[in-house]
């Protein structure tokens, strides 16, 4: 196959950065699972803006505070310049959120938050985000989305990326040659036993970057979320959003019934103290009361959350609610630049799977979004004033066939390429 551009994932990152190219480019969309199984779907919380010019400075120091001060300044500088003109795009593509009876956007707010600056869709703004830029991409003559075909290598020569080799759920294995490609292609939730991503985001990105020696930058930047419904099933866990906190929900010991955080303190702070806890008392969960918020903005800001703590036979109205920490974002990814590029020419990454520095040790709630949002458009306006003037036989050597008889083994591979890397990491640190 030949295209001129390629995107690895279709969440927010991947979809917004194909609607920021100009139709005269074939763009094509490949994702392992169907369209909408993206991490991006799942946001519940919100997506932040800056609300005025008065905002910037607190925006800046909340979202620095959360990161331990590691973040890069310039691209949080980035992202909260652009926040106006993105939800701009969002609501000119049909994206619907929270208004007041006169129509005015209304905000809620999160943890390490100061103030309310974060939109929201009752609480699956995830899924009205993509669903709409979706619906959008599909309207699009000139993008293709192929649906369970997974990015299995890139191909490369001298540092320079012509494209990716594919394999689609027949197990055909194939190059598609481009002139740039975008990964954009998620997190690695997949890699942990608890986890509110979707199992098949593994980190794929960050593997084939890791065996054509693409810079990474911070892997072992892992943001644990504090609250997620206690179940003792294996299977994806779900997330209760930030915002129930935000919105006056409290945290409870199992033993005591007691109070032992500050609801409203950053993440890893949270999740630190809920762990200390169940450890002090023995226990394998604590509490969530959304009781103090009130029914009527229980059952109009939450209701997804209420229906599933009653699917699982909890009341949230009554009773507090059991909630254990869980994998839930990856901070760290493949080292980028303020246009989304790579250390290698004629690739790009941007969402989860990248890392620009803006989030720090430790992501501020709901910047996620907006961040993927900001810098997958950077990325889309960059590769435009790039070519791979490469001929697509030269490169056709690049791909070999007897590489990929064995998919699940090297997937497998990848898999252990990516957890080794992270523990590398995190000895070094220690």
């Amino acid at each position: 196959m030949n295209t001129d551009i390629i995107i690895v994932g279709c969440g927010v990152a991947g979809l917004y950065a194909a609607l920021n190219l100009p139709e005269e480019k074939n763009i094509l969309i490949i994702t392992k699972s169907d369209a909408p199984s993206s991490d991006s779907y799942l946001a519940q919380g919100g997506i932040c803006m800056m609300r005025n010019e008065a905002d910037y400075e607190p925006f800046f120091e909340d979202t620095m505070k959360a990161g331990h001060y590691e973040n890069n300044k310039e691209s949080v500088d980035i992202m909260i310049r652009s926040s106006q003109d993105v939800i701009h795009d969002l609501i000119g593509y049909g994206v619907e959120f929270e208004r007041d009876k006169n129509g005015e956007l209304l905000f809620t707010r999160e943890g390490a938050h100061s103030d309310y600056r974060i939109l929201y869709h009752e609480d699956i703004t995830g899924e009205e985000i993509t669903s709409k830029l979706l619906d959008q991409v599909k309207q699009k003559e000139n993008i293709t989305l192929m649906e369970y075909t997974t990015m299995i290598d890139l191909l490369e020569e001298n540092n320079t990326c012509y494209g990716i080799v594919a394999s689609d759920k027949e197990n055909h294995v194939f190059p598609i040659f481009a002139e740039n490609v975008l990964l954009a292609c998620g997190g690695i939730g997949g890699l942990f036993s608890h986890s509110t991503n979707f199992p098949h985001l593994t980190g794929d990105g960050l593997a084939v970057c890791l065996k054509h020696h693409v810079e990474l930058l911070h892997p072992d930047y892992i943001q644990i979320h504090p609250t997620t419904l206690y179940s003792s099933k294996p299977e994806r866990a779900f997330l209760i959003s930030e915002s129930v906190r935000g919105e006056g929900a409290l945290l409870y010991n199992k033993k005591d019934g007691e109070r032992f955080v500050n609801e409203l303190l950053p993440r890893d702070v949270v999740t630190r103290e809920i762990n200390k806890q169940m450890e002090k008392d023995g226990t394998d969960h604590v509490y969530l009361d959304m009781r103090p918020i009130g029914k009527e903005d229980i059952l109009n800001h939450f209701p997804h959350i209420y229906e599933r703590c009653m699917e699982e036979g909890y009341r949230p109205l009554e009773e507090p609610v059991p909630i254990v920490p869980a994998q839930h974002y990856f901070m760290g990814g493949i080292k980028v630049d303020r246009h989304s590029k790579t250390t290698m020419e004629h690739l790009y990454a941007a969402g989860e799977t990248s890392c620009n520095g803006v989030h720090g040790a430790n992501r501020l709630a709901s910047n996620s979004l907006l961040e993927s949002l900001v810098f997958a458009k950077r990325a889309a306006l960059h590769m435009l004033q790039q070519k791979n003037d490469s001929n697509q036989k030269e490169v056709s050597s690049l791909f070999h066939q007897e590489q990929y008889t064995d998919k699940e083994k090297l997937l497998e591979e990848y898999h252990t390429l990516v957890k080794n890397e992270i523990e590398r990491i995190k000895k070094s640190h220690e």
